[in-house]
């Protein structure tokens, strides 16, 4: 599955337990009719995925839904669900740098106007 949309925000890594769990939140805005806010969570060695993201920045995430039951100390049953990315691409297209391999066209003030050729030089084309 896929989130699209524009970063809101993206939180610091957070690390827990003596295990050493690592955790790194962003958010998208999607850009639909009602857009909406989408947490979604990279843990462990994803976590550095999200380096050199920032705000406005349009992206694709990759994420897997991950659900979890939880039986209280009363006996109830409560059930969780979280996102969980593991992959995230940038969306905003590179500047255009022209074709590869065709170097720049020089300026036309680089080119001498045919005005200022002589009589003499008109004719020395040798055919």
């Amino acid at each position: 599955m896929e989130v699209q949309g524009k970063v809101k925000m993206v939180g610091e890594t957070q690390t827990f337990g003596s295990n050493g769990f690592r955790k790194r939140e962003i958010v998208v805005t999607t850009e639909e009719q009602y857009p909406q806010h989408i947490m979604v969570e990279f843990v462990q060695d994803k976590c550095d995925l999200l380096n050199g993201y920032s705000v406005g920045q349009p992206v694709k995430i990759s994420i897997n839904l991950r659900g979890r039951e939880w039986v209280n100390p009363q006996g109830e049953t409560k059930y969780f669900n979280s996102i969980q990315g593991w992959r995230i691409e940038n969306l905003q297209q590179a500047a255009p740098s022209g074709d590869a391999g065709i170097p720049p066209a020089a300026p036309a003030q680089a080119f001498e106007p045919a005005d200022n050729l002589n009589e003499e030089d008109h004719d020395d084309l040798p055919f």
